[in-house]
């Protein structure tokens, strides 16, 4: 087994009818962009009833139909957001426990020590985050876990991995293995992902191999690393 195989993000999810709510980051091939992605996909008419909308250089998740909403709790936040030369990118509202926490001058790792796995027993879904850093002109980022430690939601294991910034390699970091009940829980490291130059063909690759029924929403960026531009996909299979 070639443990530095970097496959495409679609032999990742191909046939997986449920990896839940994914995150990926890397840099392209060509070295001069950084890559991320964040996808949500649902199994329930709540989960199901959402849309992701841009909001400056950040995006938040609202309902389609807020007539149909039940529990907003955990399926309305702000998966991505900016503070100076960072991007924070999660699945949950932990994206601003750590964005307070860089503004005051913490730390990605300190803020998510507060926070732990969703309650929604029995599935107990991990809390996935990453922080991209563009300090001193390069990119480094980590990426995050936080999910139980047991079937009974007893306590909370965390795991964070540092990376740096290698040309046309990226990670890949979901909540669940595949669809059961109770949903498996992501089990590991972040896999490792090939980045392509083009944002198009990251944003197909993705859209095109998750699963029909359960995908929801996509957003893709690309960041230019020598000036800052930023190149948006968005997709939603709802509401466009």
């Amino acid at each position: 087994m070639n443990v530095y195989e970097a496959k495409t993000i679609g032999q990742r999810i191909f046939g997986n009818s449920y990896v839940g709510r994914g995150i990926a980051v890397g840099k392209t091939a060509n070295g001069k962009k950084a890559a991320v992605a964040y996808f949500i996909m649902g199994r329930s008419e709540n989960s199901r009833n959402r849309v992701f909308r841009e909001n400056g250089r950040e995006v938040t998740i609202y309902p389609f139909d807020e007539s149909k909403v039940k529990d907003p709790s955990l399926i309305i936040y702000s998966p991505i957001r900016e503070i100076r030369n960072r991007l924070i990118v999660t699945n949950g509202d932990q994206t601003d426990t750590i964005y307070d926490a860089v503004n005051d001058g913490g730390t990605f790792e300190a803020a998510l020590d507060t926070r732990c796995f969703e309650p929604d027993a029995p599935n107990f879904t991990p809390r996935i985050s990453a922080i991209l850093d563009f300090s001193d002109g390069g990119m480094t980022y980590k990426m995050s876990i936080l999910k139980s430690a047991d079937e009974k939601g007893s306590a909370c294991s965390r795991f964070t991995f540092s990376y740096p910034a290698i040309d046309g390699v990226g990670h890949f970091i979901h909540t669940y293995v595949t669809d059961g009940d109770p949903i498996p829980t992501f089990q590991g490291e972040p896999e490792r992902l090939s980045i392509p130059d083009d944002i198009d063909e990251f944003t197909r690759d993705i859209w095109d191999n998750l699963d029909a029924d359960n995908k929801i929403s996509l957003y893709v960026r690309y960041i230019d690393l020598a000036d800052g531009k930023i190149e948006n996909r968005m997709i939603n299979k709802w509401g466009d």
